[in-house]
């Protein structure tokens, strides 16, 4: 037996993300004319901007490439992937059971066949699907710091099906009734991906997997104090001997 998904979410937070919003959404559309192209049936697919205080041209870039967008004033990654997530199922209209959520960055570029292996493992009755991240190019980042990037990420692999440990708000997929039980993205400052992972009802079936990665920007001039980039930065400041 299979689940049968009649629409798509997918939820972008982004505060002041002008500049890179574009790239992201261009790997999107792609990823949507992957699924008509390979899918026999490509769900329709609501795509929402969430603008968490900006103060740049986000709400305007966003709506000029399609993506409906709804303005908050948290500075909550949690909160405003939560306000995307609401606006998207508000808009698609179809049963929670029916509809699969996928979330990413305002920063990241995903794959071409992103969406076909989210809505393939929805599918295929997983629940929740948890994606992994590599460091994309643009901008570079130092060479040592990229390394010790890798030990950290990448500890404890030991084959292709790896069973990563990692949760990404920038690769992520959940059933929308599995995401309202568990009481979607909590308002908190950071963390929130982790947070709703937690809150997961005992048996819900959750995919940990490495097989279609995100690229995720590799800037250590970080929006969030706890986010990547801020790891990024003091994995930088925390090891002199980085290239510099």
């Amino acid at each position: 037996m299979t689940t049968v998904i009649d629409a798509v979410v997918v939820a972008i937070p982004a505060h002041n993300e002008a500049a890179t919003l574009p790239e992201t959404l261009r790997t999107l559309r792609q990823a949507q004319e992957r699924c008509r192209r390979d899918l026999p049936i490509a769900p329709p697919l609501t795509l929402v901007v969430a603008a968490d205080s900006c103060t740049d041209t986000s709400r305007a870039v966003a709506e000029s490439l399609g993506a409906e967008v709804v303005e908050i004033a948290e500075r909550s990654a949690g909160g405003a992937r939560a306000a995307a997530v609401s606006r998207g199922l508000d808009s698609c209209g179809a049963p929670v059971e029916a509809t699969w959520i996928a979330t990413t960055d305002a920063d990241c570029r995903v794959h071409p066949s992103w969406l076909v292996h989210q809505l393939t493992c929805a599918r295929r009755n997983w629940q929740c699907v948890l994606g992994t991240v590599r460091l994309s190019a643009t901008p570079p980042v130092k060479p040592a710091v990229r390394a010790l990037h890798d030990a950290h990420y990448f500890a404890g692999r030991t084959g292709p099906r790896w069973h990563h440990p990692h949760v990404h708000g920038a690769n992520f997929g959940i059933r929308a009734d599995t995401y309202l039980r568990a009481g979607g993205f909590p308002t908190v400052p950071h963390g929130e991906d982790r947070a709703l992972v937690d809150a997961l009802p005992p048996r819900t079936r959750i995919l940990r997997t490495d097989a279609c990665p995100v690229m995720t920007s590799g800037r250590t001039t970080h929006r969030a104090p706890h986010g990547f980039g801020a790891f990024l930065h003091r994995l930088d400041q925390d090891h002199p001997k980085a290239e510099r």
